[in-house]
């Protein structure tokens, strides 16, 4: 192998070479663009072409010899000069008298190098205690100078600290370098030959700083590092850090010699190896690296560009391509907090929460109906972020505490509720997850997740208007579709024209006479039908309506099912309602033969009948696929939305106005691979006669 000793003289001329263009370089851009207003320009330029000397002169020289010992003493000179005016710079020259002396002494040690270097010119320089006494006095000068420095910019003013930063920053690398250098070759007798080389290009560099602050415009600016660069550089100096602790623990253990060395490095190698394996890939690990890390480097938490960069891009296209896009509002949000999964509540018709999607959070169990309307209210007028740790430790800031829900409080890795507001309305509310790092909401937190719900619920609010337009456009096409049904009745009542201008002709004919009862009846028949399915969303007509005893219609709706699919009356209470027995009937058909096809074979579905005080309860609950909250919000009782391949997604929606025209309600709750439970109220006949008798005066006034 090649010696370093037997390298050092090219690299030293590199080196030289390296720092003049770096010195040079900064030279010219001082005169070209810096600002000669400033009362330290000129010394900066001097300052800097000192530099360059002496680089050139090391060149020339071959880095030996009187002429660069005079370059570097011109240096030296020069930097303290640049130090005096930036004291200048800072409008302090004339109060900090005290430094004036400290300055000159500096001065005359500098020049204490040349009188030793003319003394021992004769017998040659660096030789016995010639050596000794300049590597000392080069050791006075950094220090004294290291303290001028330290006092300039910790008294200056914030508006100059930015204008002086760069200077000082090279100044200080200067002379630290070159105590560095004097105190290892006064405690080794000689120059170490590694920092020998890089003086050149390292004091050019530092010329490079300097320069750069000689413009104010430059001066002004910081140097910031994006968060994901302070995470990677913190990670990389503990994996440092790490390789370090573990060679110095061998070379440690190599002492000891023999057989005991050897084992000893085998068991730190392998202890090693399993620290890294458990240590390195931790998701936890790299969470507390980000928190210490937005703690302690960085005036905010968040990096908001870097935030709004990846809100963006999940919302427009997700990490996975097969998420809904309620799904992906979720995770956008939950990723801005760290938070692992989170929920989507959206109000429906009477303003209560309920479930419309999940991210990442199957454990969680939520109820049906997630929340009251007073919550949703709360949420809408206030915009308030529910911190639910404190809604468990019963701190109340506007209300909020006697609205939140148990389930929410019970589940302990509930963390926060962030409402959607839009326009002053409430379009949902987020619950995020506790994020795997323990940590409490702040300020920053509260704004951030405010900005960012109004965003996302505007975005929400556009799929819900695009949602409604594609609903409108189906309906266009069911109009164009209506054009075939007139054709039909117009069809129909061409061909009852014809037989009544046929029977002036044969009416004397009995086979006629008979066609003609059977074509009347057919005809009638499907006039009938089709004007009883354009009437059906109507509300029925008090005398439609009759009592129905709804135990007895229910056993004969599951004898009719009996030969198709196991149906059972699991509990029946005799209670009489007001009803349209064949609306209701066709229906419970619907809502039943709907549990059957999402059931297995053997699976029975269950039937139920309840009295309540104000009605009748009939469920029908089954254990088969069930649905989502998402197609239960948005798409069951949506026309032309099916969750069967050869569904009219149809069905569901007559069964629902069909309720509601007979005064009652329908709700469902369904959960995916348990099964779905449809629950339908149909008042009393007396309840419903008593509202009758109420409301009949009122007609009578208003009439």
């Amino acid at each position: 192998m090649i010696a370093l000793a037997d390298l050092a003289p090219q690299a030293r001329f590199a080196s030289d070479i390296a720092g003049a263009v770096l010195a040079v370089g900064a030279t010219l851009y001082v005169l070209r663009f810096g600002d000669r207003a400033r009362a330290d320009w000129r010394a900066l330029l001097i300052a800097c072409g000192a530099i360059a000397l002496w680089c050139v002169m090391s060149i020339v020289a071959y880095a030996q010899g009187p002429s660069v010992e005079i370059a570097a003493t011109v240096r030296n000179l020069a930097l303290i000069g640049l130090i005096f005016c930036l004291f200048a710079a800072d409008g302090r020259d004339e109060s900090l008298k005290p430094t004036r002396p400290l300055v000159a002494a500096l001065v005359v040690v500098q020049l204490c190098q040349l009188v030793l270097l003319a003394l021992t010119a004769p017998f040659g320089a660096g030789v016995g205690m010639a050596f000794e006494i300049g590597v000392l006095l080069q050791m006075l000068i950094s220090i004294g100078a290291l303290v001028l420095l330290h006092n300039l910019y910790a008294g200056a003013a914030a508006g100059s600290r930015d204008l002086i930063r760069r200077s000082a920053i090279g100044l200080a690398g200067l002379f630290a370098y070159d105590l560095n250098l004097a105190t290892i070759a006064w405690l080794g007798g000689e120059f170490p030959v590694v920092l020998t080389i890089l003086h050149s290009v390292f004091a050019g560099g530092m010329a490079a700083i300097m320069a750069f602050g000689a413009n104010n415009a430059a001066a002004s600016r910081q140097f910031r590092p994006s968060r994901t660069v302070a995470f990677q550089t913190l990670s990389l100096l503990l994996i440092g850090s790490y390789i370090v602790l573990m060679v110095v623990a061998t070379r440690s253990v190599a002492l000891l010699g023999g057989d005991i060395a050897r084992t000893a490095q085998a068991l730190l190698l392998v202890l090693a190896i399993l620290v890294a394996l458990v240590w390195l890939p931790s998701q936890r690990l790299r969470e507390h690296l980000r928190v210490l890390a937005a703690k302690h480097l960085f005036q905010h938490r968040y990096d908001y560009r870097e935030e709004w960069l990846r809100f963006t891009r999940t919302i427009g296209r997700g990490s996975n391509q097969d998420a809904s896009f309620p799904e992906r509002a979720i995770k956008a949000i939950a990723d801005i907090t760290e938070s692992p999964g989170g929920l989507l509540l959206t109000p429906d018709e009477s303003a209560s929460l309920e479930l419309t999607a999940r991210w990442n959070w199957p454990t969680i169990e939520v109820p049906g109906l997630a929340s009251e309307h007073a919550l949703s209210g709360l949420l809408e007028r206030r915009n308030h972020i529910v911190d639910l740790d404190e809604a468990r430790a019963g701190i109340d800031h506007c209300g909020e505490l006697e609205h939140v829900p148990q389930w929410l409080l019970d589940a302990q890795d509930a963390w926060a509720l962030v409402p959607l507001i839009h326009f002053d309305r409430l379009v949902g509310a987020i619950v995020l997850a506790r994020p795997r790092v323990e940590r409490r909401l702040d300020w920053e937190d509260f704004d951030l997740l405010r900005v960012v719900g109004r965003q996302l619920a505007s975005y929400l609010a556009e799929q819900a208007g695009q949602h409604a337009l594609i609903e409108a456009s189906r309906f266009d096409e069911f109009n164009r579709r209506m054009a075939f049904v007139m054709h039909d009745i117009k069809n129909l009542a061409s061909q009852l024209s014809l037989l009544s201008a046929n029977a002036q002709k044969h009416a004397d004919n009995p086979e006629f006479r008979a066609d003609m009862l059977i074509t009347i009846r057919s005809s009638s028949e499907k006039l009938s039908g089709l004007l009883a399915r354009l009437g059906r969303y109507e509300a029925l007509p008090r005398q439609e309506l009759q009592q129905v005893e709804m135990v007895t219609f229910a056993s004969a709706l599951i004898e009719r099912f009996r030969s198709i699919h196991p149906v059972e009356l699991t509990h029946g209470e005799p209670v009489m309602v007001l009803a349209h027995s064949g609306n209701l009937e066709q229906a419970l058909t619907h809502l039943i033969q709907n549990a059957i096809d999402a059931s297995e074979a053997e699976s029975p579905v269950m039937l139920s009948v309840e009295g309540e005080t104000l009605g009748a309860r009939i469920q029908i609950i089954d254990s088969g696929k069930g649905m989502s909250p998402e197609f239960v919000r948005t798409g069951l009782f949506k026309p032309f939305v099916s969750s069967k391949e050869d569904g009219f997604g149809i069905g569901a929606m007559e069964a629902r106005e069909m309720i509601r025209a007979m005064n009652g309600t329908i709700s469902v709750e369904s959960r995916e691979g348990i099964g779905t439970r449809f629950e339908v109220m149909i008042p009393r006949a007396e309840f419903d006669r008593d509202r009758m008798k109420q409301s009949a005066p009122a007609q009578e006034r208003a009439a």
